[in-house]
């Protein structure tokens, strides 16, 4: 006949057998999550990336902004202030009043 001790080992092989199983799937699912989690299209190295080039182009919207409010300021100066305007004109067009004599030099 069958030994009792024959299929209690069969059994507890068998149910070995199934842990494993049952772990190496769980394992491997693991792995899978993890290496999604960090390399995916929507991972945590993508996440910091993006973070990255928002800051760089905040920082660049920025610094828009100041030279943009130096340009309207420079505008309104141009058009209310015709003592800046007379400057402006003169630094950059060389021009001068009908009796005046604009000396340059070289820089050397």
């Amino acid at each position: 006949m069958d030994d009792p001790n024959l299929l209690r080992k069969q059994v507890l092989s068998e149910v070995r057998r199934q842990k494993l199983i049952f772990l190496t799937v769980i394992l491997l699912s693991l792995i899978y999550f993890i290496t999604t989690l960090l390399f995916g299209d929507m991972g945590l190295i993508k996440y910091f990336e993006l973070k990255k080039t928002k800051t760089n182009l905040e920082k660049e919207i920025s610094e828009i902004e100041k030279e943009n409010q130096q340009i309207n300021s420079e505008i309104k100066l141009l058009k209310e202030d015709p003592f800046y305007t007379e400057k402006h004109v003169r630094e950059q067009f060389g021009l001068a009043k009908p009796d005046e004599y604009i000396f340059q030099y070289e820089d050397r």
